[in-house]
């Protein structure tokens, strides 16, 4: 019986430091704006009773969730300045895969990654060495339903706010007419959105990880992916980005 053949995989340096901040800020600040969300929307008894003078949780609650939503509308700038200043996985070109190129690469993660369907002849070119374009392409979805988030979150907070910020958003409320609780509606609707892309992110994120073994994972930590050396010294030769060097340097 022949051996199995072993490939060569080099660790590549893909998503540099600023990608990776933005990342895990943008992260923790949307997980703890939907808890705080929750608490805000449906406060819980202990929040309630006795005096309001003597009770202040509520107010650290909504500190928690302004804080954290300033926290999210920084990064996503500083995100958008990277989006021209970064490598090349991380170029807002990647997040545009909407030519015949990028649809065949869609379907292609549609078919094979999500409906797990065999591939009649397998190309390792066919895995991405930054973001697939399907998770590409919802990366763009969700930063247009952050800026709902954000307008509706802030149009709330403008009648109550002494600050120009919020004030910006005034126009939301005018928008709706002045009612707040369709923005309201809105606002809730659309955290359902970034709940159901969170499961199915992490869900697909550990599943790569498990399928295909190139620390999908942790180089959202370290920013090193393992990358076939047949693409590093090939496809990948001109691009820009570290290749660690060997134990032995």
């Amino acid at each position: 019986m022949p051996a199995l053949s072993t490939k060569n995989y080099k660790r590549a340096y893909i998503w540099q430091l600023p990608v990776r901040f933005f990342h895990w800020i943008n992260a923790w600040s949307i997980f703890f704006l939907i808890v705080t969300g929750f608490i805000i929307a449906y406060p819980p008894a202990i929040l309630i009773r006795g005096e309001a003078s003597d009770i202040f949780l509520l107010g650290y609650v909504r500190m928690i969730h302004f804080i954290c939503a300033y926290a999210m509308i920084a990064v996503m700038i500083w995100r958008i300045y990277w989006a021209f200043a970064g490598n090349k996985f991380e170029n807002w070109k990647v997040f545009f895969p909407l030519d015949k190129k990028g649809f065949n690469k869609m379907w292609h993660v549609v078919k094979y990654d999500i409906f797990l369907q065999n591939e009649k002849e397998y190309d390792f070119k066919n895995i991405s060495v930054g973001h697939n374009s399907v998770a590409a392409f919802s990366y763009l979805i969700m930063f247009f339903l952050a800026l709902v988030m954000i307008g509706t979150g802030f149009a709330m907070y403008a009648p109550t706010s002494s600050w120009f910020f919020p004030k910006m958003f005034e126009w939301v409320n005018v928008l709706f007419g002045g009612d707040e609780l369709k923005i309201r509606m809105v606002h809730h609707v659309t955290m359902w959105f970034f709940i159901l892309f969170i499961v199915i992110h992490v869900y697909l994120v550990f599943f790569h990880d498990w399928l295909e073994g190139r620390g999908e994972t942790s180089a959202m930590v370290s920013g090193y992916k393992f990358v076939r050396a047949e693409r590093i010294e090939g496809e990948l030769a001109e691009e820009i980005f570290e290749i660690e060097q060997s134990e032995e340097e």
